[in-house]
């Protein structure tokens, strides 16, 4: 499936937010929009009420690695469940096995996390799961193949990981259980799921 291989900083500058992670040259330029040319007149001024949507929801799709008919697929299902759908579409991105292999530390980005997946480097409560867009189930258990563990770019990641409440780790094992579903004020991501919402009642 086709992915997003361009520039990512410049990506990361459009929305003034690093959402590929740690990056020396958006901290560098972040107060300065994409273009050769630096600030444009135009690009300063006020946006619509839909170009703000538009924006929220391509952030949310770049942030995820998710394409347009994959996303718009989550925003489906979330419709149709009981509950607040934007939450529950961030819900639905946080559950994806790519995203809670990078948050369980097995990987530096989710470009790293969905290619450890498609490699057939994780398993999925003891069976190999090669999709990265993989819907976990609360006690679901994540871990790095037997035949995986020793790979140097997993060690690395695993040496800097960051710690989430809805996540159980077990390093000695080098695997994750993923405990619940994380509530909304749990995910750090910086995305205005109202905005998506309302870009798709239109």
């Amino acid at each position: 499936m086709a992915r997003y291989i361009g520039p990512k900083t410049k990506i990361a500058r459009k929305f003034g937010a690093a959402i590929y992670g740690d990056d020396k040259n958006f901290e560098r330029r972040k107060n300065q929009p994409p273009g050769q040319h630096g600030p444009n007149k135009r690009r300063g001024a006020k946006k619509s009420e839909y170009a703000n949507q538009l924006a929220e929801k391509q952030k949310a799709k770049y942030t995820y690695g998710i394409l347009e008919r994959q996303f718009a697929n989550l925003y489906e299902k979330a419709s149709r469940a009981s509950g607040v759908t934007g939450e529950i579409l961030l819900q639905l991105c946080e559950s994806r096995l790519d995203n809670v292999v990078y948050r369980a530390g097995f990987a530096k980005t989710r470009a790293g996390a969905r290619q450890l997946v498609s490699h057939r480097h994780i398993t999925v409560n003891g069976e190999l799961v090669n999709i990265p867009s993989y819907l976990l189930k609360a006690g679901d258990v994540i871990a790095i193949r037997e035949k995986s563990k020793s790979l140097e770019v997993i060690a690395d990641s695993l040496a800097s990981k960051s710690t989430y409440e809805w996540l159980q780790y077990n390093d000695e094992k080098k695997e994750c259980t993923f405990v619940a579903v994380p509530e909304r004020i749990q995910i750090p991501e910086d995305i205005k799921e109202q905005f998506i919402v309302e870009l798709y009642n239109k």
